[in-house]
């Protein structure tokens, strides 16, 4: 039997969940147990603690129904767990390095008590210093083990489920169980102190709560906020089931109504039904006050008086809950002109027109990526919505012909983004956007994440000091409601890097469909307009942006890799976004380089490619679904990894052979290996775990989902990847 049972939930922690899974499993003290508990074996945290249970025997997944609320998960790991005593872990939190065992000790010392208290830290999620809110609480706890009514004030309600260790066996022999609804910390906390014989306090934090930067789910505003009185009724009710003493329920009374009180407080936490909270608040005061209990001094004592009378109205004025609501816009925006403002100001006080959506791309580049795909799409399943492009001036002429577009600062441009319903962007839109309520914000990225980004790039100079303000980029953040991902690693990741109440789509990304829909005529076709010589074998050379660097740098000679890799080689060399301007077709003496870079679709020049070279780039990823062999060539792996950080390490993960010079690279296409076996078993799990959403149909998917509103369920599933089949090459090549 471990000493100790880890309990983890993971619904909704799955950015954090590796630290925190991480956390318990590099403890000195190691005997233990570590459950985390999934909504569903196929949940994105699921494969999460898979891996973490393929490396490690002491993990032990268990499924549990997908709930908002800790409670049920809670409950189903304790029915899992086997360990002498029993702890719990949010799914974002850590645990403290020496905890389990500073914990070990502190059992040992006070050997046989029930629940032993521990500190813990309260970490800002961004800037400022971490406090420890438990300490106050534990400061006059008595040194050794003690029965609670030694130290009344310690009533368990006041401390989160986290901040203490359970004895199993006393769990199971008083059937403790976390309560139904919300607020169950306050519910478990009572029901368990008030079952306790023997209790202890461990004054040195164990476990290190991050807060979300989105805040505590239970402050959100509804109905759920009237759970505080069932929890309150519950534990009040069993206090009296069990004789407590006057001594032990004037302080557990007091807390439980504290906490009451806050939620009555806050009229924004409940938008309806505030008098009826109230009214049932009020009797539950009058029925449970301890025979002889003195209301406290002060205002709090004024709060109890109005509470046991049933006062609502004189409540309401005490609290000055009667205030006008703060305007729904912040800020005014700010367009450059003062007639443009102006202008935009009155535009926002007109009503939302439900059939305009916005698209913009790479901060209007043109009619590219993710927002082109699902513009396409929408023009065919959603006519009757009206699509407007968002375009930089110098790249109006590019634009098709039959595509609707503004021009960036132009008086079009902000009237049109005062009036949309839908904004569909794969970066984001100018600071001074409002956004305005009922409109949907979709965010489609534009590329799997293997550098780190946004708030995750804090901790590198380099980047962070090119990045602007992190405040600024979450209040774009905080405008997006739904964010599109390809699969499950970038679920986890834009989770960490872009913190926000968004919903996650795994549809898959739009620009990637057409590498399971074209035909060989479209890539025959492709590669003429390319330039691309007959019977030659294509290698596409798409090297990423370096932050350390001050402009475009291939990093090979591509003239000397063609001479060295054969006859039949050519490249294609497509620089990054960043200096694709003024770049067009271009091709050496030899013909045997053609520059890309210019040409406005990607996913026409991966078409076009026999095979991949690259870097660290996103296109990697795109690339891997057409299932022709990838070459990473790294000259400065070291270098990229500090300068800028990473999520995993491409070295061991790659999807096919690793060059780390030009001779290397050469020999690579030189000798075939590219396309050998090993090759190939290298491309197959790189697809399995970055291919998963991207089948041919997610621009549908995402049509129907945002813009036509249809429910998650209504959705075309996602074909499995054995299914597909990828457009064919040009040159004859073995797939996966």
């Amino acid at each position: 039997m471990p000493r100790f049972s880890i309990i983890v939930p993971t619904h909704g922690a799955l950015g954090r969940l590796p630290q925190a899974l991480d956390s318990v499993l590099g403890q000195s003290f190691g005997d233990l147990q570590l459950i985390p508990v999934c909504d569903a074996p196929d949940a994105p945290a699921a494969a999460v603690a898979a891996e973490h249970a393929e490396r490690d025997s002491r993990v032990t997944p268990v499924d549990s129904p997908s709930s908002a609320c800790p409670s049920g998960a809670r409950n189903a790991g304790m029915r899992a767990a086997t360990g002498a005593y029993v702890l719990f872990l949010d799914g974002d939190d850590l645990l403290l390095p020496g905890a389990l065992a500073a914990l070990d000790r502190r059992l040992t010392e006070t050997a046989g008590v029930d629940v032993l208290y521990v500190e813990h830290e309260r970490t800002p999620w961004w800037e400022g210093e971490p406090g420890n809110p438990a300490a106050p609480l534990l400061a006059t706890a008595p040194k050794g083990a003690f029965a609670p009514g030694d130290a009344p004030e310690l009533t368990g309600v006041r401390l989160p489920a986290w901040s203490a260790v359970y004895r199993r066996a006393f769990l199971t022999e008083h059937e403790l169980t976390f309560p139904d609804g919300h607020f169950t910390d306050l519910g478990w906390g009572g029901l368990t102190t008030i079952a306790a014989g023997r209790i202890a306090v461990l004054r040195e934090p164990v476990v290190r709560h991050r807060l979300r930067r989105q805040g505590s789910r239970f402050n959100l505003p509804g109905p759920h906020q009237h759970a505080v009185l069932d929890q309150m009724e519950l534990v009040l009710t069993r206090a009296a089931e069990a004789g407590l003493p006057a001594e032990r329920t004037g302080p557990l009374f007091e807390q439980l109504v504290s906490a009451v009180l806050r939620t009555a407080s806050r009229p924004d936490r409940m938008p309806a039904g505030r008098r009826a909270f109230f009214r049932r608040a009020a009797r539950l005061y009058r029925r449970h006050r301890p025979a002889g209990y003195t209301a406290p001094a002060g205002s709090l004592g004024v709060q109890h008086r109005l509470l046991a009378a049933g006062a609502y109205t004189a409540f309401r004025a005490l609290r000055g809950a009667n205030q006008a609501a703060a305007g729904t816009l912040e800020r005014l925006p700010r367009p450059h002109m003062l007639r443009t403002r102006l202008r935009y100001a009155r535009d926002l006080r007109r009503p939302l027109d439900p059939h305009l959506a916005v698209f913009c791309a790479y901060w209007g580049r043109g009619y590219v990526c993710n927002p082109a795909a699902i513009h396409a799409k929408a023009r065919q399943l959603a006519p009757h919505i009206r699509s407007v492009f968002l375009v930089e001036a110098d790249q109006a002429h590019a634009m098709p012909q039959d595509v609707e577009y503004a021009v960036i600062g132009s008086r079009r441009y902000w009237e049109v983004l005062a009036r949309a319903t839908y904004f569909v962007n794969n970066a984001n839109f100018a600071e001074g956007i409002v956004k305005r309520p009922g409109s949907v914000h979709l965010q489609t990225q534009h590329g799997t994440p293997l550098k780190t980004m946004g708030v995750d790039q804090s901790t590198y100079p380099v980047v962070a000091a090119q990045s602007g303000s992190y405040t600024k980029l979450l209040g774009r953040v905080d405008r997006w409601d739904f964010n599109l991902s390809s699969n499950r690693h970038s679920t986890q990741m834009w989770e960490r890097a872009f913190p926000g109440g968004y919903e996650q789509l795994e549809y898959g990304y739009p620009r990637n469909d057409v590498y399971c829909t074209a035909t060989a005529d479209d890539v025959a076709r492709v590669r003429r307009l390319l330039g691309v010589p007959e019977g030659r074998t294509a290698v596409l050379y798409a090297p990423t942006h370096r932050d350390h660097h001050t402009g475009f740098e291939p990093g090979l000679d591509l003239e000397e890799f063609c001479e060295a890799a054969g006859e039949d080689v050519v490249v294609l060399l497509r620089a990054h976004y960043f200096y694709d301007r003024g770049r067009s077709g271009r091709s050496d003496l030899s013909g045997r380089v053609i520059d890309v870079s210019g040409h406005r679709s990607a996913e026409d020049v991966c078409l076009a490619a026999d095979a991949l070279v690259t870097d660290y780039s996103s296109i990697m990823f795109d690339y891997a679904n057409l299932d022709r062999p990838i070459v990473v060539y790294t000259d400065d792996w070291e270098v990229y990894r500090q300068t800028r950080g990473v999520y995993f390490d491409l070295m061991a993960e790659p999807p096919g052979p690793v060059a780390r010079t030009p001779g290397e690279l050469a020999r690579v296409f030189r000798e075939r290996e590219h396309t050998s076996e090993g090759s190939r078993a290298l491309r197959t799990a790189f697809r399995e775990r970055f291919c998963q959403f991207d089948d041919g149909q997610a621009a549908e998917r995402v049509v129907r989902r945002v813009l036509l509103g249809e429910p998650p369920e209504a959705v075309v599933p996602v074909i499995p990847l054995a299914e597909r089949i990828p457009a064919p090459a040009a040159a004859t090549l073995v797939r996966s």
